[in-house]
C-alpha cells in the first residue's frame, strides 16, 4: 500500500479550537417579568450607592456610619449590630444562611438569583439601558454596528463608553466607602486625601465593571461563574424553571391569518423569545447552561400571544413533571414542600436560632493573658520568681467601664499592673474606654512553692458596677526547684 503525503497544505492555518464570541443584541421587552427586573435593580443599586452614605449614631471616637467594615477600629458594623474579629463566626453563620437561601431559591424557582439580582446580571442590565438609549433598540444597533464609521456612528459609540466608564467609577467608588468613612473619603478623594487603598481597589471595580458589564457580558455566565454548574445538583424535576411547553406549543411554524389552529401547535417560530434573550439562547431547545431565568421570553411570548389571539402562557415558569403530565393527557401537579426544600428550609432556620442566640447572649466584654516567651520568669534577689504578662482586654459596651483585676489558684502571689496601684485586697482596678481593646503589662510575683515547674491559675475580670466576671487561663513559670 502505497501513503501519499501532501505537502500543499503544510502552510495552511491550522483550525482554530475556539469559538469567538457573537455578539448578542437583545431586543427590548415589555411584560410583568420586565418591570420587576426594573424594579430590582433600581433598588439594589438604589441601596448599593446609598447605604454608605446612611448615619449612625456610635458614640464619641467611633464612625457614625450605618454600614462600615471598619479594619481600623477591627470592627464590622451593620445598624444595630456590631462584629469583631473574634465574632467571625457570626459572619461565617450568615454565610451558610445565605447560601442555604439560595439553595432553596433555586430549588423552588431555578436560578432567580441569576436573572433578578446577581450584580452581574443587574449592571449588565444598566449598562444595556444606556447602550439603548445611545445606539437605539435591537435592529437600530444592528444597522449602527453594520454601518461606517460616520460623526453619528462616533459620539453614539462614544456618548455611550463615557456613561458605562462614569457607571463603572461610581461603582468601584461606592465600595471603597464601605471601608472607610464616606464623607471623610468623599471629601479627601479629590484632593489626594484618601487612602492609597481607596485609590487601588476603586480602580480594579471600575475595570472590572467596565468589561464584565459592557463587554463580556453572557460570558461571565458562562465560561466564569460556577454557578451554572452548581445548579445542577440543586434542582430537580419539580422545581419551577422557565420552560417552553412544547406539548402545546409543537408542531410549530408560521401561522397566516384566519388559518385553523388545528394539527399544529401554538409557536409560530417568530423567535421574539430568541430576540429578547440577553444571552441569545433559544429557550425552545430545552434547559441550557446559559439561561439565566430572567423570564423576558415569557413577556415576548405573552406579548405575541395576545397579538394572535391563542392564550399566554407559551413560556412560563413550569415543571417538568408538569410539562410531561400534560403532554400524557394528566392533569399536571407541582410539589412545593419536597425533602429537598423542606431540608433547606429547616437547616436555615436552626442555623439562624444558633446565630441569633448567640450574638445576643454574648458577653460585653473578653479577657485575654498573653505570657512572655522570653524569659519565661525572673528569679528577684529576694528568692522571688516574677513572670510578665501582656492582659488584653476588650470592652465591647457602647460607654466606659471600670473593672477590678485579681488572680484566683496561685497562693501567695502578688498582681501588679505597671503604672498603676494596687489595691489593698491585692486587685487592681482599670478603667476601659467604649468599644475598646486595652493592652496592660501585668507582673505576678511568687515566692516559689512545691517542685511543679509550671502552676496554673485563673486571671479573673470583675465590672465593679455590674458585677459581670470574666476569666482567662494563665500558667505561672517558677522553674525546677
Amino acid at each position: 500500500m502505497t501513503t501519499v503525503i501532501d505537502h500543499t497544505k503544510s502552510n495552511a492555518t491550522p483550525p482554530s479550537l475556539y469559538e469567538g464570541r457573537k455578539q448578542i443584541y437583545p431586543k427590548l421587552a415589555h411584560g410583568k417579568f420586565r418591570m420587576i427586573k426594573w424594579v430590582v435593580m433600581a433598588v439594589t443599586l438604589g441601596i448599593y450607592y446609598a447605604l454608605p452614605w446612611i448615619r449612625w449614631n456610635r458614640g464619641e471616637g467611633i464612625p457614625n456610619q450605618a454600614v462600615l467594615a471598619d479594619f481600623d477600629g477591627e470592627k464590622f458594623y451593620f445598624f444595630w449590630f456590631e462584629i469583631w474579629p473574634q465574632e467571625l463566626y457570626y459572619l461565617a453563620g450568615l454565610l451558610i444562611i445565605g447560601a442555604l437561601g439560595l439553595f432553596l431559591v433555586t430549588s423552588l424557582f431555578g436560578r432567580a438569583w441569576c436573572g433578578y439580582t446577581c450584580p452581574q446580571t443587574v449592571w449588565t442590565d444598566l449598562y444595556i439601558w444606556v447602550e439603548r438609549a445611545f445606539e437605539g433598540d435591537r435592529a437600530a444597533r444592528m444597522r449602527l454596528d453594520a454601518q461606517p464609521w460616520s460623526f453619528n456612528k462616533a459620539w453614539r459609540k462614544l456618548g455611550k463608553h463615557l456613561i458605562w466608564l462614569v457607571i463603572a467609577f461610581w461603582t468601584g467608588g461606592a465600595f471603597v466607602l464601605y471601608w472607610h468613612d464616606a464623607p471623610t473619603v468623599a471629601k479627601g478623594w479629590f484632593t489626594g486625601e484618601a487612602p492609597l487603598t481607596a485609590y487601588f481597589f476603586a480602580g480594579i471595580l471600575t475595570f472590572t465593571t467596565y468589561f464584565l458589564a459592557g463587554w463580556m457580558r453572557e460570558q461571565v455566565c458562562t465560561y466564569m461563574c460556577p454557578w451554572p454548574r452548581i445548579q445542577g445538583a440543586l434542582t430537580d424535576e419539580n422545581a419551577l424553571n422557565v420552560t417552553y411547553r412544547f406539548d402545546r406549543g409543537e408542531p410549530r411554524g408560521p401561522h397566516r391569518k384566519n388559518e385553523s389552529w388545528e394539527g399544529r401547535g401554538d409557536c409560530i417560530d417568530c423567535k421574539q423569545c430568541v430576540q429578547v434573550c440577553p444571552m441569545g439562547i433559544d429557550i425552545r431547545d430545552g434547559a441550557q447552561l446559559e439561561c439565566i431565568h430572567c423570564a423576558l421570553c415569557i413577556d415576548a411570548c405573552d406579548d405575541i400571544m395576545k397579538k394572535i389571539g391563542r392564550p399566554t402562557g407559551l413560556i412560563a415558569y413550569d415543571t417538568d413533571i408538569a410539562v410531561a403530565e400534560r403532554a400524557a393527557g394528566r392533569k399536571p401537579t407541582y410539589k412545593i414542600f419536597r425533602v429537598r426544600t423542606m431540608l433547606y428550609a429547616t437547616l436555615m432556620l436552626i442555623i439562624a436560632a444558633m446565630v441569633g442566640f448567640g450574638y445576643f447572649n454574648k458577653s460585653t466584654f473578653e479577657v485575654n493573658v498573653l505570657k512572655d516567651r522570653s524569659p519565661p520568669f525572673v528569679r528577684l534577689s529576694s528568692g522571688d520568681i516574677r513572670n510578665g504578662y501582656t492582659l488584653k482586654l476588650v470592652n465591647k459596651a457602647s460607654g466606659r467601664r471600670h473593672v477590678a483585676v485579681e488572680i484566683d489558684g496561685l497562693d501567695g502571689a502578688s498582681l501588679q499592673m505597671v503604672g498603676l496601684e494596687t489595691e489593698e485586697n491585692g486587685s487592681v482596678e482599670l478603667d476601659l474606654g467604649a468599644h475598646r481593646v486595652e493592652r496592660f503589662r501585668m507582673l505576678v510575683t511568687r515566692t516559689p512553692e512545691g517542685t511543679a515547674p509550671r502552676v496554673n491559675y485563673t486571671v479573673i475580670v470583675r465590672d465593679t458596677e455590674t458585677g459581670e466576671a470574666e476569666d482567662a487561663a494563665a500558667v505561672f513559670v517558677q522553674g525546677e526547684n
